[in-house]
């Protein structure tokens, strides 16, 4: 069950989702929580780890919304909160974002789009936690891959999943931070971590909202990989997104007055191979996908400037009844005898 909790010192938001919301309640398609403020919300936090969203007002006595977001992100990361508030002007709205806030929503309540929002959150809290899950697993399971293992587990139920490598049609996109070099050269560790840390998070929420799933991090680059129906279409409406929210921060930082981070991305689509990568003898294997069409994403990337979206000639076939794209010059890349047909998508 999607458990969910309410802070708001308005007893009339409670009755009024109790009564709006009654049908999904009554089917168990939510529970809710409620608290008066911020420092109620963390008692109630503290009995039940296992609460995903949380919807909160601004200004609560005690401890109000914006400063109940540090306090979550410090529990658990992956408690996403969505404000909802009267005050919706734009301070409170940066505020919120840059403290972590999920979503924004102004009183008062829709609760169409309340139910759209709490639906959208609750899978992308999902889809942390079953990434968090799988990683963990992942990282145990490296600490015994040898092969006397392995052979064990040819014999279990988990053999198709430990040791399936196969082809697969799929998209990959490259996802770039543009200059940011040079912010890694000029400032303090720890904030070059925090921003590419930020970054990532909210590059990584588009790809996922988008159906697609990260690969790998690569410096201050990200590998996503869009699989199933309409993956070409998925990986390109995913990177569009991805530039468009990227475009509304801005940073003040020592080497560079209101920084504003940008990003290129290169894709590509048609067959890889899908399989665990690696050093038996280290005992560290990756799950991953190689070839061809990897190697040639990454390479149309680096043809991109920033704010550019580049595809490949099999993209730019499934795509171009849904999407404007002009093309550009031919590029030559490493490992091809013809240069090759790129295509820059236009939003």
């Amino acid at each position: 069950m999607n458990k969910i909790l309410v802070v708001d010192d308005e007893k009339d938001l409670e009755v009024l989702i109790k009564q709006k919301l009654r049908k999904q309640i009554r089917e168990g398609k939510y529970q809710f929580f409620f608290a008066n403020d911020g420092i109620e919300a963390l008692m109630v936090l503290n009995n039940d780890p296992s609460i995903q969203t949380i919807l909160s007002d601004i200004n609560m006595p005690r401890l109000d919304g914006l400063g109940l977001l540090l306090k979550v992100n410090e529990i658990n990361p992956l408690i996403k909160t969505v404000i909802l508030s009267a005050y919706g002007d734009m301070d409170n709205i940066r505020t919120a974002m840059n403290r972590g806030a999920f979503d924004f929503l102004t009183k008062p309540v829709n609760f169409e789009d309340l139910e759209i929002t709490i639906d959208k959150t609750l899978a992308y809290v999902n889809q942390l936690q079953n990434t968090v899950q799988a990683i963990r697993e992942n990282n145990i399971l490296k600490m015994y891959v040898d092969p006397t293992v392995l052979q064990y587990m040819t014999r279990t139920e988990f053999a198709h999943d430990v040791t399936l490598n196969e082809t697969i049609e799929a998209t990959v996109a490259f996802i770039d931070i543009c200059g940011f070099t040079a912010i890694a050269e000029n400032e303090a560790p720890d904030l070059v971590v925090k921003l590419l840390n930020k970054y990532f998070d909210l590059i990584v929420k588009e790809i996922t909202s988008f159906g697609g799933y990260v690969d790998k991090f690569m410096g201050d680059a990200v590998m996503a990989v869009f699989k199933e129906k309409f993956h070409a279409d998925k990986a390109v409406e995913a990177s569009l997104s991805v530039i468009k929210q990227i475009s509304t921060i801005h940073e003040e930082l020592n080497s560079m007055a209101n920084y504003q981070p940008n990003v290129s991305i290169g894709i590509n689509s048609g067959e890889m191979v899908s399989g665990n990568i690696g050093s038996v003898s280290l005992k560290r294997l990756d799950y991953t996908v190689i070839g061809d069409v990897v190697n040639t994403a990454q390479r149309i990337q680096a043809h991109g400037n920033p704010g550019e979206v580049l595809i490949g000639e099999n993209t730019y076939e499934m795509v171009k009844d849904a999407f404007v794209c002009n093309r550009k010059a031919d590029a030559v890349v490493k490992n091809k005898t013809n240069p090759i047909q790129i295509f820059q998508v236009v939003e």
